[in-house]
């Protein structure tokens, strides 16, 4: 079993943990020594224990509104997933009636004439300018 050598508050501990688990308790250590680092700042030189016990209670403080802040995270996202649900659930909309003009083939013929006496006068013009 590893011994792991830390610091908090200024004081150096040494601390044994199981193997491969060196990563977590430097971790953990780091979070309680900035706790203990504010608390020195503030009220100065603790004894070891008050200093270790306040500082574990603001760790505990801030994890527990961690906890609260998860749980409320939670219980939206379960009611995101059952108005998810609902809607996967629900019948499909009634298709909506779409009605698209249709333009009568008359109209179309009498465009297309027209377009053809426009183009007959176009060219008419067009001899005569020239000629």
């Amino acid at each position: 079993m590893p011994e792991v050598e830390i610091t908090i508050g200024g004081r150096q501990f040494e601390v044994a943990c199981a193997e491969g688990e060196e990563h977590y308790l430097l971790a953990a250590a780091k979070m309680l020594d900035t706790e203990a680092s504010v608390l020195t700042e503030q009220i100065g030189r603790l004894p070891e224990a008050r200093m270790l016990l306040m500082a574990g209670l603001m760790l505990a403080d801030r994890t527990a509104g961690l906890e609260d802040r998860l749980r409320d995270a939670d219980g939206e996202m379960a009611k995101v997933r059952g108005e998810l649900e609902a809607l996967k659930s629900a019948p499909a909309p009634e298709p909506q009636r779409v009605e698209v003009p249709v333009v009568p083939q008359r109209v179309t013929e009498t465009l297309e004439e027209l377009a053809a006496r426009a183009e007959s006068i176009a060219d008419a013009m067009e001899e005569k300018t020239a000629g």
